[in-house]
């Protein structure tokens, strides 16, 4: 056994022992003293062994990908790529969500309590709701917000109102709209990736995206849709800052990236941390200062229409979020006990990117110790020994899948995602996935992430 080989083995059972350690005082604090209100810490979850109608399918996915993905992954022409690992995830995803079965796995689970389409006929006047959504984010106010609703910008309901308007009425469409739109999530990290570190990692790194136990998450729930505009979003900065485009489609692609950070802040308030991804994303670019000033301006006209739109439309953000740091401690998020759940919610994030990618993380760290000069502008580092170009893509990736997890760590000691971050997190998970693109043996390491999720999804029932 290599030493690489044993320090991968050190972080899988290091991440192992988070979950159990996580599984066993959850328990003691749930059981004793009832303040961490989830029946199956650390996840939102219950004990529920089960099959469905999507069991055999999802493990004829899990095997194909398994037994022919990394083969055509590195054959594949990009393009072809990209659509066949979109496509890949969407059965997997939908194979997960249909464990449950149509109703409770994909029909059902927007139109619960707390959830989205609860409050569709509220929004009869769009505007006029709009100007008055502030004053039911409180407990106390008159007919307040569900959860969900009053944990989050206006644009996440708005999105499914304006399907409902659109005839596409009901939990189905609803689930159907997420799981489709947030599968493409993966073809976003996949271009991203490609772009700021080559395509040969972002090649190795597809059957991981595609095979990914967030899927169960993604698989239905509205933060699979947000995960998916905030990747487009960092996709497009990429675009814009690294690709070989003209001047006129590199303008295009920086006012969409702006356009879409814009509607990921309106989505979730957490999610304004993108940012830190998207300084990654121009940091690895390399762009000389005049470039950047240029693109500035579109990036900015972009970044502004939703914010501007919804503004005029009577939403203050700002008072919104102010709002919802009352309302998130007048429910259990006051009384869940941040001291649990500021590392409990890491062994979430385990559960949801598979002990692959903790294996994927420690490489990415030492590629990052050992060949960060790899990252200097190319000035700085003319007297120092230039890495080889595999060397320099493992750091640049290594870069970027750190730059998500610095991400995830701020919105961890913020104390305002105490529990479900395994659905709450999954966008910035998402960009933790790619770092399994450094292992060796994938066939081993994606069966192991899709042994995981099809445990997860047959022995609990993953409510929220």
């Amino acid at each position: 056994m290599t030493r690489a080989h044993l320090r991968d083995l050190c972080a899988v059972a290091a991440a192992a022992l988070l979950v159990l350690t996580a599984v066993v005082v959850g328990r003691h604090i749930q059981d004793a003293h009832r303040t961490l209100f989830v029946h199956w810490p650390p996840l939102f979850a219950d004990w529920d062994p089960h099959m469905g109608p999507g069991t055999l399918a999802a493990l004829v996915v899990a095997v194909a990908v398994i037994a022919y993905g990394p083969r055509l992954a590195l054959r594949l022409p990009w393009r072809a790529l990209l659509v066949s690992a979109w496509g890949a995830s969407l059965a997997w995803t939908w194979s997960l969500a249909l464990v449950d079965g149509w109703q409770r796995g994909v029909a059902g689970r927007l139109t619960t309590t707390n959830e989205y389409l609860r409050v569709v006929d509220r929004f009869h006047d769009i505007p006029g709701t709009l100007r008055d959504f502030t004053h039911h984010i409180l407990a106390q106010s008159p007919a307040p917000w569900p959860a969900h609703i009053a944990g989050h910008p206006p644009a996440a309901t708005v999105t499914f109102v304006l399907l409902d308007h659109a005839g596409l009425r009901g939990g189905g469409w609803a689930g159907a709209w997420c799981i489709t739109v947030g599968t493409t999530a993966c073809a976003a990290v996949l271009v991203t990736v490609g772009l700021l570190a080559g395509r040969e990692l972002a090649r190795r790194a597809a059957p991981f995206l595609v095979l990914a136990p967030a899927a169960v998450w993604v698989g239905t729930s509205a933060d699979g849709y947000f995960a998916a505009v905030a990747a487009w979003s960092v996709a497009l900065l990429a675009v814009a800052v690294a690709g070989r485009s003209g001047a006129k489609a590199r303008a295009a692609a920086t006012f969409g990236a702006g356009l879409l950070f814009g509607l990921t802040c309106y989505l979730s308030y957490g999610l304004t941390l993108f940012a830190l991804i998207g300084a990654a994303v121009v940091l690895l670019g390399r762009v000389r200062a005049h470039d950047l000033l240029r693109g500035l301006p579109f990036l900015v006209a972009g970044l502004a229409v939703v914010p501007l739109l919804f503004t005029l439309a009577g939403f203050d953000w700002w008072e919104g979020y102010r709002l919802l740091v009352t309302r998130y401690h007048q429910g259990v998020g006051g009384i869940r006990p941040y001291g649990y759940w500021v590392w409990a919610n890491l062994a979430c994030t385990v559960l949801t990117v598979g002990f692959a990618t903790a294996a994927g993380l420690g490489r990415a760290g030492s590629a990052l110790v050992r060949d960060r000069t790899a990252l200097l502008p190319r000035r700085s580092r003319e007297t120092a020994d230039v890495a080889d170009p595999a060397v320099a893509a493992d750091a640049r990736l290594a870069l970027l899948v750190f730059s998500a997890l610095v991400a995830l760590l701020v919105a961890d000691l913020s104390g305002m995602s105490k529990a479900e971050t395994e659905r709450i997190w999954l966008p910035f998970a998402l960009w933790l996935l790619p770092s399994c693109a450094l292992l060796t043996g994938p066939r081993a390491w994606l069966t192991a992430q899709a042994v995981l999720a099809l445990l997860i999804n047959h022995l609990l029932f993953t409510g929220w």
